[in-house]
């Protein structure tokens, strides 16, 4: 991040260093999305039994053999995001769209001609992919008839001495003292013992009664991609085997801004409020996928592919900001606090669910196909390291006892009118959460066509998936959260090749 700014690395006193983690930060890497070529997409990636198209080896590694020739793909996508938001029943929207390269990769294709030899043929294949594109922007607003976002810093602030906040630097602070001094900072609460240096209680400033009038926005850009080396073998044209090792890459920035006003008691007490707060998470991870595909039949397949956990190293930066106006009888206050301080966070590690999916898929000869697949991916067992970190281990435990077992299922087809193809296909996803209230079930279809030039081809797909889930303003301090529908529309073209 190319900002001006202190950074600290140091630690003091007894204060935790350690950066606000939550499920959500997990699931942001433990949930990919459905990336790949227009024709994969046109078919909601149901790809597993299938092959034949360089997003298919993400699914299944063994995918790679059924390319005839050596091919060459090149993928751009239009996301359009949109986000409707529900907050004590008063209704806001936001639309984000982006376009970007999503896709490129190449496979070789190598025959072994001689009669004596089972393993006829071998691929060997190079793809880099999003895995999830994170531009998008969120707002919501309402009137909260109870909580007020100063209550998150009045929550920090307990048990923090009043020396600290009086005396302290914000740039020597562990996270929960730093919003403490953000909070005293800007005023919103009091010591309920001014004169003792040891005071550890305080009193919100913020005038009670509810009706705070709340707004959220966040804005969110990056993506996580991923490179994968193919490997792949075929044993008398009747089993097909691959493998994959994958390296990630993680860019993030998210930049989120609270507002608060209330008309509770004008002349005294906070009146407004603003908490603005950049989080930068960067990283790189490693992952294989192990795949297998059977000719049953010639019209028939079946496959069974494995994908690991990935294991990352993330590294997180964090600023913050705040101002506020109060009101004290004839006399007005606007105080601003902005520390110019990045706050860099040890390297930490994550690791992210494995995968199983099987899949199977009918050719009807020259005419068209229709291909299913059915994945799991226990969303439990999602963890930072190190484990024997508090921090960490309590996440874990709650992430443990929070999500669940996810099941994925996928169906396309494709229907072939000369060099014209017609494709379809419907996903859907369970929440990784074991109630939905979190974040619900995913559905999502898609269409698309492709025509092919003999030695290359252009194929076109359009994709739609929604998914609601709910966004906390603040994370902790009040349990009230906006109920978010998210829509996501994506145009894709692909050209492909032979050579």
């Amino acid at each position: 991040m190319k900002k001006i700014y202190i950074t600290i690395l140091a630690l003091c006193g007894s204060f935790s260093f350690a950066q606000e983690l939550t499920s959500q930060d997990a699931l942001r890497y433990a949930i990919d999305d459905m990336n790949g070529t227009a024709r994969f997409r046109g078919m909601s990636g149901a790809f597993g039994a299938l092959g034949g198209d360089l997003s298919s080896i993400a699914i299944n590694p063994a995918g790679s053999l059924f390319f005839n020739n050596n091919f060459a793909s090149f993928t751009a996508t239009n996301n359009n995001k949109r986000t409707n938001s529900n907050y004590f029943g008063t209704n806001t929207k936001d639309n984000f769209s982006t376009l970007d390269l999503n896709q490129v990769g190449v496979v070789f294709i190598f025959n072994d001609t001689r009669e004596e030899s089972n393993w006829k043929k071998l691929s060997f294949a190079l793809n880099y992919e999003n895995t999830n594109n994170f531009d998008n922007s969120i707002f919501s607003a309402g009137v909260n008839s109870n909580n007020s976002i100063g209550q998150y810093f009045l929550n920090f602030a307990q048990g923090v001495p009043l020396n600290v906040l009086d005396n302290g630097n914000y740039g020597n602070l562990g996270f929960n003292a730093q919003q403490a001094f953000l909070g005293y900072q800007a005023y919103l609460f009091d010591p309920v013992d001014n004169s003792d240096p040891g005071n550890t209680a305080y009193v919100s400033n913020v005038p009670a009664g509810g009706n705070y009038y709340q707004e959220y926005f966040q804005t969110t850009n990056g993506f996580n991609g991923k490179v994968s080396a193919n490997f792949a073998s075929a044993y008398k044209d009747k089993i097909f085997l691959g493998m994959n090792l994958n390296v990630h890459f993680t860019d993030y920035v998210k930049n989120s801004s609270v507002y608060e006003s209330n008309n509770n008691n004008p002349d005294l007490g906070v009146q407004q409020m603003v908490f603005n707060n950049q989080i930068y998470t960067y990283g790189r991870g490693f992952s294989f996928n192990l795949g297998a595909i059977a000719k049953v039949t010639e019209e028939f397949r079946v496959g069974l592919a494995y994908e690991s956990p990935t294991w990352y190293r993330l590294n997180d930066e964090l600023s913050q900001s705040i101002s506020a106006y109060s009101t004290d009888g004839a006399d007005e206050f606007f105080d601003r606090f902005n520390p110019n301080v990045l706050n860099l966070y040890p390297t930490y590690r994550l690791q992210t669910p494995s995968k199983w999916t099987g899949s199977a898929a009918y050719i009807f000869g020259n005419k068209g196909l229709i291909s299913a697949d059915i994945a799991s991916k226990d969303y439990s067992t999602t963890k930072f390291n190190p484990s024997n970190e508090p921090l960490y281990r309590n996440l874990n435990n709650q992430m443990n006892q929070e999500l669940a077992n996810a099941v994925e299922v996928r169906i396309g087809g494709e229907y072939r009118i000369k060099q014209t193809s017609l494709r379809a296909g419907y996903r859907y996803e369970q929440s990784p959460y074991k109630t939905s209230n979190y974040i619900s079930d995913l559905t999502g279809f898609s269409l698309g066509a492709g025509y092919n030039f003999g030695e290359s081809r252009l194929d076109l797909s359009f994709a739609n998936s929604q998914r609601f889930f709910n966004q906390s303003l603040i994370s902790s301090g009040m349990n009230d959260t906006a109920r978010i529908k998210n829509t996501n529309n994506n145009i894709t073209v692909t050209y492909s090749i032979n050579f």
